[in-house]
């Protein structure tokens, strides 16, 4: 896209989701600015903590996190833009939101002022109206301006031209990837069962590579039949497609050995131009299957769904999908890793040559181990070989 310059606070905010590549909710955002132009550098996104006791420490970790990263790739900041995005709840006015906020806008603007960052800009945007925390009372209409309608903004325009997608809403990437509500009962036995049986195999030196190996034959299955299946461009009609294809107790026994990092790691190579649709929606599907008591094995399913995206160009579902696996498990190295990356623009070949690299080396070892000493005829794996290490569940 050709450069594109904002010459107000109305257009800074009919930006926000152009510049998140997603319209966020829910939604603290900082972004730095460089140079006398005030450029656009790098920009970070936490969701809003509902108790505003909450609110100093986020706001610290905020800034620090932003400047820390914007100094190791572009320099010191030379100013910051703030956007707080909620919607209206129940019987709240869109000013009620704006006004509830301002003492979190404060904060922010205190921890990066702390850094010798200013907030120049600091704007609440709900309702489809906007306010600026940053201008004095009587300049700021107390309903708020109103947002450019949808297409009609100067972001839209250069994005339309460019080509590009428009921002898709949060909440319905979001919705792609949690469990449904009323929760489904029956993917829930099912997960109980597949517990039951496969955990203590997984634990087993003797067994943990069975199970790796019957969990990869039935992700292959499922992602031949979800690379089968007739495309359609509803979202919810393809999600609902895709469920379809899952058995429940396929699903289940899938949703468990992928906890294995080992299988992770395996599948984690399938984002081939033939395979990343396909896989894509294999990990939502999984992902959608995760509820109650087994709410957290979602996040091995939400970081490849990340990884997928990421390595297809799909950065705004990247984000979402890697944030919510760090929700769940917030010390999962794998997600930490992808999230990093794709926070600070890392080209996602380097890991996908990586993936490749170490997938020759298992596919030269097996033939080693298959060939044996001096060209004899391998035993297969024992206890002491790959395959007899203990699963690395994290259950």
């Amino acid at each position: 896209m050709d450069q594109v310059t904002l010459r107000s606070a109305t257009e800074l905010a009919d930006a926000l989701p152009y510049l998140m590549g997603y319209q966020p909710s829910d939604s603290a955002v900082l972004v730095a600015l460089h140079g006398e132009h005030s450029r656009f550098g790098g920009r970070l996104r936490l969701g809003l903590p509902e108790d505003p006791r909450e609110w100093p420490a986020m706001a610290d970790q905020l800034a620090e996190c932003l400047v820390r990263n914007s100094i190791r790739r572009r320099g010191r900041p030379d100013a910051m833009v703030l956007f707080l995005s909620r919607d209206p709840r129940d019987a709240e006015r869109p000013s009620d939101v704006m006004e509830r906020l301002r003492p979190l806008a404060q904060h922010i603007r205190i921890a990066c002022g702390a850094l010798d960052v200013p907030v120049v800009e600091a704007l609440c945007v709900s309702g489809g109206r906007w306010w600026s925390y940053c201008r004095p009372a009587a300049a700021v209409p107390e309903q708020g301006s109103a947002l450019a309608p949808p297409g009609r903004s100067v972001m839209a325009a250069a994005t339309a031209y460019a080509g590009l997608p428009a921002p898709r809403p949060m909440l319905d990437i979001e919705a792609r990837l949690k469990p449904p509500q009323p929760r489904n009962r029956e993917h829930e036995i099912a997960l109980d069962a597949a517990c039951a049986e496969l955990v203590p195999r997984m634990l087993d030196g003797d067994t943990c590579e069975r199970v790796r190996q019957r969990t990869l034959a039935k992700a292959r299955a499922a992602l031949e039949r979800f690379r089968a299946a007739p495309r359609t461009d509803d979202p919810a009609r393809a999600d609902r497609q895709d469920d379809r294809l899952l058995d429940d107790h396929e699903a289940a026994a899938m949703i468990l050995g992928l906890q294995d990092r080992t299988t992770r790691d395996r599948v984690s190579e399938w984002t081939a131009p033939e395979q990343a649709d396909a896989a894509l929606r294999l990990w939502r599907a999984l992902a959608r299957r995760c509820a109650g008591p087994y709410a957290d094995h979602a996040a091995t399913m939400l970081a490849l769904a990340g990884w997928v995206a990421w390595s297809s160009g799909d950065e705004a579902e990247a984000r979402i999908a890697l944030g919510l696996s760090l929700d769940l498990e917030p010390h999962c190295g794998y997600a930490r890793l992808l999230h990093y990356a794709v926070c600070e623009g890392l080209d996602p070949e380097l890991l996908r040559s990586r993936l490749r690299q170490d997938r020759r080396e298992r596919v030269v070892g097996s033939a080693t181990a298959r060939r044996g000493p001096a060209g004899s005829a391998g035993r297969g794996p024992g206890r002491h070989s790959p395959g007899g290490r203990r699963a690395r569940t994290r259950r």
